[in-house]
């Protein structure tokens, strides 16, 4: 039997629990310190209240501490991890190798998506040092991932939704050397979303001010079962500085998804119980995104040649698109008709295209709130009046980037997740005994003896039976079946029903928990012999050592004389005195093709935006901030790109 988890992000314990609710069969949160999302670390009291709701329905909570650490840093993390552990934390997404030379409380590291997996020799590499996890790069395909899995027996992650690195994860330097905020420790300023120029080798101006690094958000959700089908058992959702409502609106419409897929396989199952009722239809386009892409997971969009492929990239904005709600039929004096289907509501958010070509280089966003929509004449009345509709025209579209009475229903209670359980009621003369079985096969019962006999009832009390016991809307349980075993029927009082209820849930509760603590304690898988790290792990700075325990780590693997980190004060390359071209981003959005320059597929059907005749002379230069970086094309590495710091000659 294959266990399916569908993982959802917390940047609190509010969110986790709602995440649970929703249908998440694990919730990755922040630790305290050291995650990759500094601003979304959680107290350890909280992630102890998170893990205990998500353990009622056999639920995980994984911590992220998926930092690199300087030396003065580990003992706190040693520290915190085993009060995380303490506090009933399932799991840790880690990335500095020195945690595997601390003394650590039996709990599964999960090797984080910065550590970089890429190839079958990494994960081979990672499952030999005791890595229970992988979660793969981001960039892979279908056919990279299953050959990863046919190489390693440890369980594999990857990102199924939310938002992109525009570089591999965990080589990314640039908001490093732009301001100090380094990705590798949780303080990222997502400078590629930032607007920016680009020149070519002559100095002349290619494009201004767009945003050029920026990616369009993840969205693989019909491939669901090809992922799993590819080795993947963990199917991830980003997000761990997103709201309430989006949590609860993405992580529903996966539950739905995956439901209905496990629903048709006896080998796959989820590994948390309950199943999930909502008060709303999951809409993913009404939650934050940028666009969509399945970012790579056919291949390259150069060769997989499809037709109409959306791209990976969105010059346009790297704030929320929404949902495309149709295009403008006339324009008035204060208001315009609108062709779409759409329910529309006093308030919303909208964004008008002045172009209907997303990535048209020359493209621009009017947006504004919605006054008035008049649903009889489709017509929508601006706030801004005159100064909104005299920049529309007929066939422009129209996209809502928030859904008022959306976003108010998910603030209200939204779902309901129940796990189902038979209930056995024994009667007997002088002895009531109740039994719960869940699910699972796990079982509980309690039992009750009158001060007195029973006294036979005058009229049927079956019924009556049921619709006491059956009430178990104030816990996790729903009655699945009820069986009534008894050969005559007596008078019960309801009080005595009830007080018989609630202890058996309570015992079912209690017995579910052992089982669990119980699979809990189990130690980790044996480590494998280690192989070597030679030609697998970089010896540079980018294998990001920050400390002597991760260096050591490489020494033992046969890796000596290991770079420090580029976020390491002794790190030779940051002087501007040097000429040397540092590399800052390793990523396989490649501008040359967005841009319909590349020499080898000069006509990208993804994109209708050429660049002017005659800029094709490389070597290619972004100017970010008041910092210029070379590009580098890596056409023979599956196009993949290296941007490099070029720094300007000291006067």
């Amino acid at each position: 039997m294959k266990h399916i988890e569908l993982l959802a992000p917390a940047r609190d314990a509010e969110v986790g629990i709602e995440a649970v609710n929703h249908g998440a069969d694990a919730v990755y949160i922040g630790a305290p310190l050291f995650s990759a999302r500094a601003a979304a670390g959680v107290a350890v009291p909280d992630i102890e209240r998170l893990a205990q709701y998500a353990h009622r329905y056999n639920a995980r909570t994984i911590v992220a501490l998926n930092t690199i650490l300087k030396d003065e840093e580990l003992p706190r993390a040693e520290e915190m991890i085993h009060q995380l552990w303490n506090a009933g934390a399932d799991a840790l997404i880690v990335q500095d190798m020195g945690l595997l030379e601390m003394n650590l409380p039996p709990i599964p590291l999960h090797a984080s998506t910065q550590m970089d997996t890429r190839t079958p020799e990494k994960a081979r590499l990672l499952e030999s040092l005791g890595f229970r996890r992988i979660v793969v790069a981001r960039e892979l395909s279908l056919q990279q991932i299953r050959a990863i899995s046919e190489q390693v027996s440890t369980e594999l992650e990857c990102f199924v939704h939310g938002a992109l690195c525009v570089s591999v994860s965990g080589q990314c330097y640039m908001s490093a050397y732009l301001n100090g905020r380094s990705a590798n420790r949780g303080t990222c300023a997502q400078s590629c979303r930032l607007p920016m120029d680009l020149y070519d080798a002559a100095g002349n101006l290619i494009v201004s001010q767009k945003h050029l690094l920026s990616l369009r958000d993840m969205n693989r959700s019909k491939y669901l079962r090809q992922l799993i089908e590819a080795g993947i058992s963990s199917l991830k959702i980003e997000g761990r500085l997103k709201d309430m409502t989006y949590v609860k609106n993405v992580t529903a419409y996966y539950r739905q998804l995956l439901d209905s897929i496990l629903a048709g396989r006896d080998d796959w199952e989820p590994v948390s119980d309950g199943s999930c009722t909502y008060t709303f239809e999951p809409h993913p386009e009404a939650s934050f995104n940028r666009g969509f892409t399945d970012y790579y997971l056919e291949g390259n969009l150069e060769t997989k040649n499809v037709s109409g492929a959306e791209p990976v990239w969105n010059f346009l904005t790297p704030k929320s698109m929404g949902e495309r709600l149709g295009k403008i039929v006339r324009v008035m004096r204060d208001a315009f008709e609108l062709d779409t289907k759409a329910v529309i509501h006093n308030g919303d958010g909208l964004m008008v295209l002045a172009k209907n070509d997303p990535n048209a280089l020359d493209n621009s966003l009017i947006g504004f709130r919605l006054n008035r929509w008049d649903p009889q004449r489709h017509q929508i009345f601006p706030l801004g009046g005159t100064q909104i509709t005299r920049q529309l025209r007929p066939g422009m579209e129209v996209w809502r980037n928030q859904d008022q009475a959306f976003d108010q229903l998910l603030m209200r209670k939204s779902a309901d997740r129940k796990i189902p359980v038979d209930l056995r009621f024994t009667v007997q003369k002088d002895e009531l005994r109740l039994s719960l079985t869940d699910s699972r096969g796990t079982e509980a019962s309690t039992s009750w003896r009158p001060e007195q006999p029973f006294e036979t009832a005058q009229r049927p009390q079956k019924d009556n039976y049921q619709r006491q016991l059956t009430k178990l809307g104030d816990s996790s349980f729903s009655a699945r079946t009820f069986h009534l075993e008894s050969g005559t029927e007596y008078f019960i009082p309801s009080s005595a029903l009830n007080s018989l209820r609630r202890q058996a849930v309570i015992n079912l509760e209690a017995e579910r928990e052992r089982v669990r603590c119980e699979r809990r304690e189990e130690q980790p898988a044996p480590k494998k012999p280690r192989v070597s790290g030679r030609e697998i792990l970089p010896a540079d700075f980018r294998a990001n050592v920050l400390n002597a325990k991760a260096r050591k780590v490489f020494e033992d693997l046969g890796i000596e004389n290991v770079e420090p980190a580029f976020e390491d004060e002794r790190h030779t390359l940051l002087s501007e005195t040097s000429l040397s071209r540092t590399p800052v981003m390793v990523t396989r959005h490649c501008l040359r093709y967005a841009l319909g320059a590349c020499p080898n597929f000069p006509k990208p059907n993804v994109s209708k935006s050429a660049l002017p005749n005659g800029i094709l002379a490389t070597p290619w230069t972004l100017k970010i901030a008041d910092k210029n970086f070379f590009l580098k094309f890596g056409c023979k590495n599956e196009c993949m790109s290296e941007i490099f710091i070029i720094f300007a000659p000291q006067n």
